[in-house]
């Protein structure tokens, strides 16, 4: 079935085109959701809880862009206020440079470790992160989304790749 046909039995309420679009789109935005999430069951939550929006909010997708993208925005949304929820807290600190931008050490390693190593960083620095580095999102877009200062995030994304490359470099991951 075609992506195009599938919205549309959908929004017509079909449960057998419901459960395949969930089916479909599920398992990545799962992914998605544990970046920003540590323990199994809350990232959980935050996938049911984005699929129950992107299902119920078919009407607002208006075929501009992926819709697997417009999939992935909400579950980055549902992330968000689940750690909005849980009082994820920031540092403000400024470090006086910012590591290496050689990530190539990343495309060595498989989902499951990268994830692994993300669930050892604070949640603000996997946070903004994860919003810049994986989104894509500028920082003035992530200080609006989380309510923080874009110098904040600043500061949050330098932490987390210098936390991020002790991290590697603790499990025999060199340059």
């Amino acid at each position: 079935m075609t992506e195009s046909e599938l919205i549309r039995l959908c929004r017509k309420g079909d449960r057998l085109a419901q459960k395949e679009l969930y089916d479909r789109f599920a398992p990545k935005m799962l992914g998605v959701s544990r970046r920003y999430v540590k323990d199994s069951a809350g990232a959980e939550d935050v996938l049911i809880q984005a699929m129950h929006k992107v299902l119920t909010k078919l009407d607002k997708y208006g075929g501009n862009g992926s819709f697997e993208g417009w999939i992935r925005k909400i579950t980055v949304n549902e992330a968000l206020m689940y750690l909005r929820k849980k009082k994820m807290t920031f540092v403000d600190e400024l470090p006086l440079h910012e590591p290496s931008k050689d990530w190539g050490i990343l495309d060595q390693l498989q989902t499951e470790d990268i994830i692994a190593i993300l669930d050892k960083m604070p949640a603000g620095y996997k946070t903004v992160f994860n919003l810049f580095v994986i989104e894509g999102f500028k920082h003035r877009e992530i200080a609006e989304k989380l309510g923080i200062s874009i110098n904040t995030s600043k500061s949050q994304l330098i932490l987390a790749k210098k936390r991020l490359k002790d991290l590697l470099e603790n499990i025999g991951y060199t340059d």
